[in-house]
């Protein structure tokens, strides 16, 4: 059962990111559910998570993986009913397993009832004010400014009007079926509050908000002659207009107080592509609990960058009383077994095809454990993204026209988008999906190989991936811990040390001596007599 007494559990839990759609199978139509999920609650429960993260399962298109929302107070019949879901919170609950949901404030999906009623409206209306619509420049000919969408391509579409003349534009950072609210708009605030309210009376234990950073544009929507992507820090000491702006932190202010008058601690988890000292800002006292760590997520496998991270990191978070959140994979990014088995700079979100230079795979995992075993040691709290604890591979062999992210056709087929990291997860050895599903026809095909992936393969199996995470997490909740201090060490080592254990990792391809007398914990990896090879962290004392 859950442990009510535990009102900072989000300070130090693990926490289990689920894809719905390629978790689990229960009705044999190819694409995961919530009934799925309920009934492989005992492979958490095993594993020794703390709470499991559910990516979006509300009514939705599915034209960007159910992050394009149509209803945000429902369940998709793809993925059950709300009497599923109240399930899954029960039996979650009753596992001493806490449940995290998946709210996407910045943009829905152009069928969101209240995104057609603002079409169906007249420009300067209430309902499209709900929105950001804007009259084009030239003449009404050209978007009303310069800003380029995530997925490619510029921000703004532009709308037939009800006598079929071209109209006003709308503004949409990521897909043309995404509509950005205006969250000036105080509308727009009250029907979020109600959403937050709708999921925290079937207590659910938190919220992990995605693009929150994204969510108030800057007044007047002004030029930016610079990317959108992968531009989060300031320019000549300005942010960019569609990111960070001060706004943000009076919304998020409100919500806690939200999540504040329900009994037992709720939390909010920040999804934003920020620099760690900008990030830190969200989870100022009174504000989100936790934001992900993306910069030590982009982190090359290189000490010296790594290590500069973790400091960085620690003391932002640390300055503001907050826990730093940990991550190396989701279901945006290459998975980092895969990743890791690069030497060469990896886009992360791009994907690979069969024709692209392939990861070494073995050296990609033995990385991939390292960087676990490291990043489990660390204070704070921890992500864990389906299937890693599988040691998962990177799907590099899709064929191109079973591709579904949007970015594969608005970049014009030359980035092939992030279909690789979220196909179904393998849990039997041979069957018609290998045990995810009774249907041979998966929503994304299953690669042969998987069942040598599947928690059958792996369960009980000394060395394997799966009790390789099964006793970090173990070992993890009974240590004490303490505070991190660093210990002199080469430069291709990151050494450290809290309360009584110390932590190595050796992140090179020379094997180096372990320390005499010492007591291994454990090892992402074999070792070699009283040396450390290469790409291996061990937990000693």
């Amino acid at each position: 059962m859950i442990n009510s007494t535990d009102t900072e559990w989000w300070r130090t839990a693990v926490i289990y990111q689920v894809y719905p759609r390629s978790f689990n199978d229960s009705d044999g139509d190819g694409t995961g559910d919530l009934a799925g999920i309920t009934s492989r609650l005992d492979h958490l429960s095993s594993l020794g998570v703390d709470a499991v993260w559910l990516s979006p399962f509300y009514p939705s298109p599915q034209r960007d993986g159910g992050y394009d929302v149509a209803n945000y107070r429902d369940v998709d019949p793809e993925f059950g009913t709300l009497n599923d879901f109240d399930g899954l919170v029960a039996t979650a609950h009753g596992l001493g397993i806490r449940v995290i949901v998946d709210l996407v404030p910045n943009h829905c999906s152009s069928d969101h009832p209240l995104f057609q009623e603002a079409l169906a409206s007249a420009p300067g209306s209430a309902a499209r004010a709900k929105f950001h619509f804007r009259v084009g420049q030239a003449g009404g000919e050209t978007p009303p400014n310069d800003w380029q969408s995530m997925f490619g391509g510029p921000a703004w579409t532009r709308v037939v009007e009800a006598d079929g003349s071209p109209g006003e534009w709308y503004l949409h950072l990521f897909d043309r079926s995404q509509p950005d609210w205006n969250w000036d708009n105080s509308a727009v605030r009250a029907d979020f509050e109600l959403t937050l309210r709708f999921w925290l009376d079937r207590h659910v234990d938190g919220f992990r908000v995605d693009v929150c950073d994204a969510m108030v544009k800057a007044e007047g929507l002004p030029n930016w002659p610079h990317l959108t992507k992968g531009v989060v820090s300031p320019i000549d000491g300005v942010m960019p207009p569609m990111w960070d702006q001060e706004g943000i932190h009076e919304i998020f202010r409100e919500w806690r107080e939200v999540l504040d008058s329900y009994s037992g601690t709720r939390m909010l988890c920040a999804e934003a592509w920020l620099q760690p000292e900008r990030t830190a800002r969200i989870v100022r006292p009174g504000e989100m609990n936790q934001a992900f760590n993306f910069a030590y997520l982009e982190q090359a496998w290189d000490a010296p960058a790594i290590r500069r991270t973790i400091e960085t990191s620690l003391s932002a978070n640390d300055a503001v009383g907050a826990p730093t959140t940990w991550v190396l994979s989701n279901h945006d990014v290459m998975r980092h077994a895969s990743r890791y088995g690069y030497d060469t700079h990896v886009e992360l979100e791009s994907g690979v095809g069969a024709e692209d230079p392939q990861p070494d795979r073995a050296l990609g995992l033995r990385r991939a454990r390292a960087a676990t075993a490291l990043m489990l040691a660390l204070p704070g709290s921890a992500y864990l993204y389906q299937g890693e604890e599988l040691g998962m591979p990177e799907a590099t062999d899709l064929p191109d026209g079973v591709r579904q992210d949007p970015v594969w056709e608005r970049s014009g087929h030359l980035i092939r988008g992030r279909d690789g990291c979220r196909i179904p997860l393998p849990w039997t050895n041979e069957a018609a999906s290998f045990g995810f599903s009774t249907s041979a026809t998966t929503w994304l095909p299953m690669a042969g190989d998987l069942g040598s992936f599947s928690v059958e393969a792996q369960d009980g199996v000394a060395g394997s991936t799966l009790e390789f995470y099964r006793a970090a997490l173990a070992l993890r909740r009974s240590l004490g811990w303490g505070q991190l201090t660093w210990n002199e060490s080469p430069d291709e080592l990151i050494d450290f040390s809290r309360g009584g254990v110390r932590v190595i990792a050796n992140v090179s391809s020379v094997a180096r001596a372990l320390p005499q007398g010492c007591e291994v914990l454990l090892a992402s990896g074999p070792l070699e007599g009283g040396t450390l090879p290469g790409d291996t962290t061990v937990w000693v004392r």
